[in-house]
């Protein structure tokens, strides 16, 4: 199915799922939420914002076939994996889970307070790959940081898909134009805050709120500005 140059996905309109421990918004189909207008954007299949209570968490199952990025936001999380690995995953902090033959692991909150982290599902070029894990600190500022590039030699992570990836916390007032680097298809993914958004044709919004996401085609002369001090953007260029 032909997807639009432009699609909003305005944060109340995302699929909710909520347990006595979990609370996750998912910005495409997941799990029982099924709606075949949003079943990702390119190559880009799950976007969950979840918060997870103290003491709480997903205990050991499997993955396949695919790349799992974790934006850790707030607290903390453990990670324990049938690779070997036991990392506790903080806030500011990047996880790259590449699934390939198969993995097993748990994601377990053992901090004394809620946390909240995005975990984003993106297709591998290749099936069958061996799996891999990769962490990282990657400090975050007002400009675009490259968390995903095809170069890792550029202090991001390397998945197997050449897209990119980038965060910003811009202050308010502050203006943010795309990367050079960006491509022709772009999803812009609200963590907190607001933006007022200027030069895209169509019927896009005016401004993005904390958990809204808009994608973009073909569509390279806009720019945003910060509403808010605590605003914190993901930008993805998948092709």
């Amino acid at each position: 199915m032909t997807q639009p140059n432009l699609l909003i996905r305005p944060a109340v309109e995302r699929f909710h799922s909520q347990r006595d421990w979990l609370d996750s918004w998912h910005t495409f189909s997941f799990a029982g939420h099924h709606d075949s207008n949003w079943m990702g954007f390119g190559p880009l299949l799950v976007i969950n914002d979840d918060t997870i209570a103290a003491g709480e968490g997903f205990g050991m199952h499997p993955h396949r076939d695919m790349e799992i990025i974790t934006v850790m936001v707030e607290g903390q999380i453990n990670h324990q994996d049938s690779m070997g690995n036991a990392e506790v995953l903080r806030a500011g902090e990047l996880q790259r889970m590449s699934a390939g033959t198969g993995i097993v692991h748990s994601e377990m909150n053992k901090g004394e307070s809620p946390c909240r982290l995005l975990q984003i599902w993106i297709e591998p070029v290749h099936k069958g790959l061996e799996p891999s894990y990769e962490q990282r600190h990657i400090e975050v500022g007002k400009a675009w940081t490259p968390l995903l590039n095809p170069d890792p030699s550029q202090g991001a992570m390397a998945i197997d898909r050449p897209v990119r990836l980038w965060r910003a916390q811009p202050k308010q007032g502050q203006d943010l134009t795309l990367p050079e680097e960006s491509g022709d298809t772009l999803w812009l993914q609200l963590i907190n805050g607001s933006v007022q958004l200027e030069g895209i044709d169509g019927d896009a919004p005016d401004a993005l709120h904390s958990g809204d996401g808009l994608g973009l085609r073909n569509q390279r002369n806009w720019t945003l500005t910060s509403q808010s001090d605590d605003a914190d953007l993901l930008l993805f260029s998948l092709a």
